[in-house]
């Protein structure tokens, strides 16, 4: 199976590193400075939690051409991004397209993309990337799958994944997954804003990390109130006093530990842009459907300074 990942960032590096060590006939697409250090030093992955570096002598492209055929292409790349490769992506021969990350429009990508499959996932890897290397930690698994009502793609999920150490969950709503997403994560987004990426300074802010869950609780109201699925299964029972006590446990040990920095703060400082884009389209779903977000808004108010 041939296979390329265009954006070899953090979820990006981590998700070519393990289905090239896995034996997949991996290439990846990259430009500029960061082109040039993996062709002349390889792709190297600097696990946290791991006492060693890992190389990974991997083929790299600069450009996507029109009769360059894989059998699937990932597109691992900021939400503003998306757009920008778009065109190449149609053009080219390629008919498996699999969009991993934050998407507020999957419908649209879709649309642009005629007689193509074209599935959404989502990856669990955090971390930041340096000048010669990728610093992150990786669960390795991705949940994955295409949009409500679209054909199923699960057979060709199987085949791509089956003998790598990357544990796939099939997702056949992909579209209302990364909804939920969107509102569980960009009120912790706010939260980074809030104490400039220091989350030591709100940890014992009872206060405020309740609010962050109300904010949460808002989000997921109105996403179910207009009649979509609360996803993944277990935030269905997102108004329980246990996945209250859930969520404040997990800020709590975010904010006094560097997993905050790695899973929140290192993303949302560096790309504000993206996490100001989800916030614009969460806001236009809450009026569409005249959801009242009071907690969501105060957030939003006190990170001001960043989006």
């Amino acid at each position: 199976m041939r296979i390329l990942v265009i954006g070899v960032g953090v979820i990006g590096s981590n998700l070519a590193a393990d289905l090239f060590a896995s034996g997949r006939d991996v290439t990846i697409l990259a430009r500029g400075e960061w082109a040039d250090t993996l062709e002349k030093n390889g792709l190297v992955i600097d696990p946290i939690f791991a006492p060693r570096k890992k190389k990974y002598r991997i083929p790299v492209i600069r450009e996507l051409k029109t009769d360059d055929i894989y059998d699937v292409i990932f597109v691992v790349m900021r939400y503003t991004q998306l757009e920008s490769v778009l065109p190449d992506l149609s053009a080219n021969g390629s008919k498996n397209i699999v969009f991993v990350g934050n998407n507020l429009s999957p419908e649209a990508c879709v649309g642009k993309l005629p007689g193509k499959k074209v599935l959404f996932g989502f990856s669990m890897a955090a971390g930041h990337r340096e000048k010669d290397r990728v610093v992150s930690i990786s669960l390795h698994k991705i949940t994955i799958g295409q949009l409500k009502g679209a054909r199923s793609n699960e057979r060709l999920i199987r085949e791509i994944f089956a003998g790598t150490k990357v544990k796939a969950a099939y997702q056949p709503n992909m579209g209302d997954y990364l909804l939920c997403h969107a509102a569980f994560v960009t009120p912790v987004a706010f939260a980074c804003y809030y104490c400039d990426g220091d989350l030591k300074r709100i940890k014992n802010d009872k206060a405020y990390l309740n609010r962050i869950i109300d904010a949460n609780i808002e989000g997921y109201t109105a996403i179910e109130n207009a009649g979509h699925q609360i996803l993944p299964d277990p935030d269905k029972d997102y108004r329980s006093r246990k996945y209250r006590r859930t969520c404040y446990t997990v800020y709590k040990i975010m904010c006094a530990t560097v997993i905050g920095k790695i899973c929140a703060s290192d993303h949302a400082l560096n790309a504000a842009e993206e996490m100001s884009a989800l916030n614009v389209g969460l806001k236009k779903f809450f009026e569409a459907h005249r959801a009242v977000c009071p907690n969501y808004r105060k957030l939003e108010k006190d990170a001001a300074k960043y989006i």
